[in-house]
């Protein structure tokens, strides 16, 4: 598939048939959202592949493809590791609005990400806000500036683990 970007796709090692490939995936993902929004009526075909069509060729060129893999196994062990962190950390919330008596010991700690500016360092943000406990509010002298409930709790380390887990899943690093 040629595109805005043809040339320097074949030089990043992505085919012909791998563009087409992830076009293929791409409008199949777009068009299960929108029968999820929009559900499936016989009426609304000629909007649903106006959409999807004009929603892949956006995603294609916002959002080149790489030639990098994804791993199933490492995206797997990502989730449930977000899972756990998320009832642990819920749990741990919880338990401290409940009970007065618990220290709270709010405050900010600067997390020093390895991860570039953009889609990568947003998307590891954005997974970290999930995380009751802690929120991402900002940056400083390059580092993730994060408000937290309680700052004596090891949010860096739980920090690491989740950024390493989201290479290890997303980026093939």
């Amino acid at each position: 598939m040629t595109g805005p970007s043809g040339d320097q796709d074949a030089r990043a090692g992505i085919t012909n048939v791998g563009m087409w490939s992830r076009a293929v995936s791409r409008a199949a993902m777009f068009l299960c959202l929108w029968l999820v929004l929009a559900g499936a009526r016989p009426a609304d075909i000629p909007a649903a592949a106006a959409a999807v069509v004009a929603a892949t060729w956006a995603s294609l060129y916002l959002l080149k493809p790489s030639a990098s893999r994804r791993s199933p196994v490492a995206i797997a062990r990502l989730a449930v590791l977000f899972l756990y962190h998320s009832i642990v950390a819920g749990w741990d919330v919880a338990r401290r609005a409940l009970d007065p008596r618990l220290p709270l010991h709010p405050g900010f700690v600067a997390y020093p990400t390895r991860l570039p500016h953009g889609v990568r360092r947003n998307v590891f943000t954005t997974l970290t806000s999930l995380l009751p406990g802690t929120v991402p509010t900002g940056e400083r002298n390059g580092h993730i500036l994060y408000h937290c409930l309680d700052v004596d709790q090891p949010v860096l380390a739980d920090l690491a683990a989740e950024e390493a887990a989201l290479v290890r899943a997303l980026y093939n690093e």
